[in-house]
C-alpha cells in the first residue's frame, strides 16, 4: 500500500517561540497540547500533513513508558544537540501491521504504541482523538527517529479551519535529509516506506502518496536551497521542510508582514535554518 507522508516533528526549546516563528511565516498555529508524558506542541495543519513543534516542557514527567523513551527522552536528548526537525512520520491504516513489517525488516523498535485524549474543538465542544505510532530505526542515522502513525478519529483531528495559511500553503512537497553517503540509507528508505528508491544528481530521492524524501550530502544541500546545510558531524539530519504554495507572492507577503528574512528565487523562497530554529523552510509554487 502506498503511504504518504503524515507530519514531521520540529523539535524546540521555547514552544512559545516557535509558535511565533510558524504565525510570522504566515501558517495558522494551533493551540498549546500537553502530553502525559512531559512533551508539549503546536500544530501547524495542512491537507493529510501537519508539521508538530515540539518541547520536552514538563521533563519530570518523562517515565519508562514507550512514549516517554522512544519520543520525550529522545527529543530531550535531541534539543542538548540543538533545534529542527527530530522526526519524520509516514500515515498507517494500520499501525500494528506497519510494527510487523517494520520488524521482518530488521528496521522495527518494538510493537506499535497507543494513545488517546478528549480534545477540544474551537467552540467548546470534546471530542475524542487518538493514534498510534510503529516505530523504526535507521542504523546510520541515530539522530533521527522515524515512524508509522494511524489516526484512530480522524474527524475529530483534521479540521479544514486550521489549514488556511497566509502564505496560501496548501501541502507538503517533500522533506529533505543531509547526509556525507546517501547510498546509506537506501534499503531503510525502500522498506520504511514501501517504495522504489530512485539515485538521483549526489543523492536519492523516494516519492510517497504525499510528499517526497530525498537524501544529499552537504555540499549538495547548500547548491540546492543557497544556504548552509546542518552540521551532520554526528550523523545524518533532516534538514529542509518543502511546502508547496499557490501564491509565491502571497508568501513572500507573509514574511515580509512577519519581518522573516529568506533566499528569492523565481518561483521559491528559502529561510535558512538559523532563522527558522534549526529547519531550513521553502516554500515553492507550482511544484
Amino acid at each position: 500500500m502506498a503511504h504518504g507522508l503524515d507530519h514531521v516533528v520540529h523539535a524546540v526549546r521555547d514552544l512559545d517561540a516557535a509558535a511565533h516563528l510558524y504565525r510570522r511565516l504566515g501558517f495558522t498555529v494551533g493551540a498549546r497540547n500537553r502530553h502525559p508524558w512531559g512533551t508539549h506542541n503546536v500544530v501547524i495543519q495542512l491537507p493529510g500533513f501537519f508539521v508538530e513543534a515540539l518541547t520536552v516542557g514538563e521533563p519530570e514527567k518523562l517515565g519508562d513508558d514507550g512514549f516517554s523513551r522512544l519520543f520525550g527522552r529522545y527529543n530531550q536528548l535531541f534539543l542538548e544537540r540543538g533545534e529542527g526537525p527530530s522526526l519524520l512520520i509516514r500515515e498507517a491504516q494500520d499501525a500494528a501491521a506497519d510494527a510487523a513489517d517494520f520488524a521482518a525488516a530488521g528496521i522495527g523498535v518494538g510493537e506499535a504504541m497507543r494513545f488517546e485524549r478528549d480534545g477540544k474543538r474551537p467552540d467548546g465542544s470534546t471530542v475524542r482523538v487518538g493514534f498510534s505510532l510503529a516505530f523504526a530505526e535507521d542504523r546510520a542515522a541515530p539522530w533521527i527517529h522515524f515512524a508509522a502513525c494511524q489516526q484512530h478519529h480522524p474527524e475529530n483531528f483534521w479540521n479544514p479551519d486550521f489549514q488556511h495559511h497566509a502564505n496560501s500553503a496548501t501541502g507538503i512537497v517533500g522533506v529533505t535529509m543531509v547526509a556525507d553517503n546517501p547510498a546509506a540509507h537506501r534499503d531503510f528508505l525502500a522498506a520504511f516506506t514501501g517504495r522504489d528508491v530512485q539515485a538521483r544528481d549526489a543523492g536519492l530521492s523516494v516519492d510517497t502518496a504525499r510528499g517526497a524524501i530525498t537524501v544529499m550530502p552537504p555540499a549538495a544541500f547548500a547548491a540546492e536551497y543557497g544556504v548552509p546545510s546542518p552540521a551532520i558531524d554526528a550523523g545524518p539530519r533532516l534538514a529542509a521542510l518543502r511546502f508547496a504554495v499557490t501564491d509565491i507572492a502571497a508568501a513572500e507577503d507573509a514574511l515580509a508582514a512577519g519581518e522573516v528574512e529568506a533566499q528569492v528565487d523565481s518561483d521559491r523562497l528559502v529561510i535558512a535554518s538559523g532563522t527558522a530554529m534549526g529547519a531550513t523552510v521553502v516554500f515553492e509554487e507550482g511544484r
